[in-house]
């Protein structure tokens, strides 16, 4: 059997895909940011203008727009953009911010120096200078800490900036990471070690059991197994209490007997004691045999093949089994006329229950007395009932009749362990029905037993 199982399906591999999808992002993010402000704050210094003006003049006076061309390239190189402006027209193409194009025509009107730093990193000067030929200049520039550090060196810092974040960041979210998985993995363990111990009652805390992730749904499905195991236990250890508490009498019964045959000095005597032995012996095996066929009922039944059963021809069966026992008393079994009614189950299970109601039945009708039987489909509900003429039960004890070892006060001169009418009850449940019984108002007991499923040959027509 194929059990592989994508990633692409897992939450848990989309939960550590997202954090590292963002932390790769935060990286690039924050990276570019601090990049861009360490290197405003390596670059940044004071750029003495007015020199920069007069060089800048100087180099026009001795070699005209040549020499200013020459020095505006090499300034360049160091970040600086710059020109000369003679009556409001550049002696040198400049690129100027589109703000300060608007503003330049009012500075260089005006006559005065303007320094100006309109945002982190970005300078702007105008400067007045006067040259050698006795004319009015203004020396206009512009300055950038980024470009004023080289590209390579731009690249080198970008690069340590965002390997140091990336170091930082994804160490911190692997950290957090490794410790949102680590976290309920250990308290898994801690869990099962605690269970390996005998503490069945352990349980995962539900702050690791609500996460919806595959470690949540193994918190989950650990605390389900938990939970199944002490019920087992549990119950175990019940069915052990109480098949040993029923069979310490007819144990001791036994040994009496055993202890007369073995002191008895006529044979005939002893073999009367032996058969009583033999009947006490065949006791305790049905005892043991219907404790267990009990136990594995409760125990839920795994693996308990269905397949389509006819309850009207099963009932009709059991029946017929049932009638030797019936007519050595002079109880007549009878069946009511009936559709075949199918349900989904186990055959051998819902035999056996009927069986246990049948031979109850029978066991309490008065001699010449009669059983009778109906099985019938209501609302897509089969049901059986079986009703006799006894006694019937106490008001207040039909609500014990199913519980294991009971056996009420009408049932203390019958035989019987008080284990089958339980047995019915969890045979009826491990196939989602349930069974009920009431006193009938002119005498008796009736038994109801209810199964879902029902198919009637007339729905199937």
């Amino acid at each position: 059997m194929n059990t592989f199982k994508s990633p692409f399906r897992s939450p848990l591999f989309w939960r550590l895909l997202i954090f590292f999808c963002i932390a790769n992002l935060v990286v690039l993010l924050l990276g570019g940011a601090l990049t861009r402000s360490f290197i405003a704050y390596t670059a940044e210094q004071d750029i003495d203008w007015p020199a920069l003006a007069q060089a800048a003049e100087q180099a026009y006076d001795t070699g005209g727009a040549n020499g200013l061309d020459a020095w505006v390239r090499q300034q360049r190189e160091g970040g600086v953009d710059a020109t000369l402006y003679e009556n409001g027209t550049p002696l040198r193409d400049i690129r100027l911010p589109s703000v300060m194009r608007e503003s330049l025509p009012d500075w260089l009107a005006s006559g005065h120096n303007v320094e100006l730093n309109p945002w982190p990193g970005f300078y702007i000067a105008v400067q007045q200078v006067t040259g050698s030929d006795g004319h009015q200049r203004q020396f206009v520039a512009v300055s950038s800490s980024r470009s004023r550090i080289p590209p390579r060196a731009r690249e080198k810092i970008l690069l340590l900036v965002q390997l140091a974040l990336s170091l930082l960041l994804i160490g911190a979210i692997g950290w957090w990471v490794a410790r949102s998985v680590s976290r309920p993995v250990d308290a898994m363990r801690a869990a099962t070690r605690k269970m390996a111990a005998g503490e069945f009652a352990t349980r995962v805390d539900q702050r690791w059991s609500a996460a919806h992730d595959e470690l949540g749904q193994l918190a989950r499905d650990f605390n389900s197994m938990a939970e199944r195991i002490e019920l087992l236990v549990a119950h175990d250890r019940g069915v052990l209490q109480d098949l040993s508490h029923e069979l310490r009498s007819p144990l001791a019964r036994l040994h009496l007997i055993l202890d007369l045959a073995q002191h008895s000095k006529d044979p005939k005597e002893a073999a009367k004691h032996f058969q009583h032995a033999e009947q006490e012996i065949g006791s305790m095996d049905r005892m043991t045999a219907e404790m267990l066929a009990l136990s594995r009922l409760e125990g839920g039944l795994p693996g308990m093949e269905r397949e389509p059963v006819d309850l009207t021809e099963l009932t009709r069966s059991r029946l017929g089994a049932a009638r030797v026992e019936a007519q050595a008393r002079g109880i007549q079994l009878k069946m009511a006329d009936a559709e075949p009614v199918t349900v989904f189950g186990s055959g051998i299970l819902l035999e056996r229950a009927l069986d246990n109601v049948i031979a109850n039945a029978i066991k309490f009708s008065p001699e010449n007395g009669s059983v009778d039987v109906e099985v019938s489909a209501v609302q897509h509900q089969a049901k059986i009932r079986i009703r006799d003429h006894g006694p019937g039960v106490p008001t207040e004890e039909l609500s014990l009749l199913f519980r294991p070892f009971y056996r009420g006060t009408n049932a203390v001169h019958a035989g019987g362990h008080g284990l089958g009418l339980a047995i019915v009850q969890r045979v009826m449940q491990v196939h989602g029905g349930e069974v009920d019984a009431q006193n009938r108002a002119d005498g008796g007991l009736d038994v109801t037993m209810q199964l879902p499923g029902m198919q009637s040959a007339t729905d199937a027509g």
